[in-house]
């Protein structure tokens, strides 16, 4: 679904305690071991605590980023703008007006109905014309921010840009779990925790495509299991996708799981199999043993570790990217990847 009513980067919430294995966390090494109490002849130190909430601090350390970044990027922005306004012998305004607002186009009927279409079963019965103004305001704005960003690319060849701020960076393993893509030598790895139930995970399985698409073997993709507790039919979706990897299926498996998302009962799971061409037998041995359940709850256990707390979540060579993000969000982070491993 397009984000003309609702948010457009969103994620399924998890609800369950977070264990306590993990190695220090993000301001570990600065605070030091000295303790924070004591409880009887017990003394907790500091590490111990930040242990304990590691995750949170994870997050926070992301969200604290993420506003400088987003602050940076603004006034970057503005200083391209007003030196290339500069040159040009004008103002800033004058030239957004010529640069941008002058060659957005007006969105097309077609544009607008496929909005309209989209976002139906949110709109409470209101007709095309009474949600019309609505959507013409999201798509022109959804151009001039495309628009914008396209000229402010260009901006920063010919005014010469270099960021140097550095986004936090988590340790996160690939565990020998399922990937595709070039392998352990590619330049950029992204490791990915799941839910096949999760509606958001599904819409970012069309970014995953597309990263693939753009960028090959440049790219590892790595997908590790986060099955939800709220989601009765995740966890046996995820057993049954690593019986398929047994077999040597898991990604035509996955791509059925997320294409059938609202029939994962255990009738459709052995259907799937059938239909990627698993040994039936083999795949119901499977499913009714297990082998599989330590490695999947060794993914949930290290995801919560490194911060996850809902899915779908990311980590671009460590670089948490949480929620459905557009195309546009990967390719920003990978290409920004690309650029440091080609740095001497």
């Amino acid at each position: 679904m397009r984000g003309v009513f609702l948010p457009a980067i969103v994620l399924c919430a998890v609800a369950f305690g977070i264990g306590t294995q993990a190695a220090a966390g993000p301001a570990g090494a600065a605070a030091g071991d000295g303790k924070v109490a004591t409880v009887g002849s017990r003394t907790i130190t500091r590490a111990e605590l930040e242990t304990h909430v590691r995750s949170k601090l994870i997050e926070i350390e992301n969200e604290r980023y993420e506003a400088l970044r987003e602050g940076l990027d603004e006034m970057i922005a503005a200083e391209l703008m007003k030196q290339e306004a500069k040159a040009r012998g004008t103002t800033p305004e004058a030239l957004e007006k010529e640069e941008i607002d002058a060659k957005v186009a007006e969105p097309t009927d077609d544009e607008i109905q496929k909005v309209y279409d989209e976002n139906k079963a949110q709109l409470g019965g209101q007709t095309l014309e009474q949600t019309k103004p609505r959507i013409v305001a999201y798509l022109q704005q959804e151009k001039a921010e495309a628009r914008r960003g396209v000229f402010l690319q260009q901006l920063k060849g010919k005014h010469k840009t270099a960021v140097a701020l550095r986004a936090p960076v988590v340790e996160v393993a690939a565990a020998g779990r399922p990937e595709k893509g070039g392998g352990a030598k590619a330049p950029v790895t992204i490791i990915e925790f799941s839910d096949y139930q999760c509606p958001f995970c599904k819409r970012a399985e069309q970014s995953v495509d597309k990263v693939m698409e753009a960028y090959g073997n440049k790219v590892r993709v790595v997908f590790r299991d986060f099955p939800l507790p709220m989601h009765s039919d995740a966890r046996p979706a995820a057993e049954a996708a690593n019986c398929a990897n047994a077999q040597g299926k898991f990604w035509e498996y996955h791509q059925k799981l997320f294409a059938n998302q609202s029939a994962l009962g255990e009738d459709k799971l052995k259907s799937y199999a059938e239909a990627v061409g698993l040994d039936g037998a083999k795949f119901a041995q499977c499913m009714q043993e297990k082998p599989f359940r330590v490695a999947i709850d060794k993914d949930i256990a290290d995801g919560a570790k490194v911060g996850v707390s809902g899915t779908p979540a990311f980590f671009i060579n460590g670089r948490m990217l949480s929620g459905a993000q557009p195309f546009e969000k990967f390719k920003e982070v990978i290409d920004e990847e690309l650029a440091t491993a080609k740095a001497p």
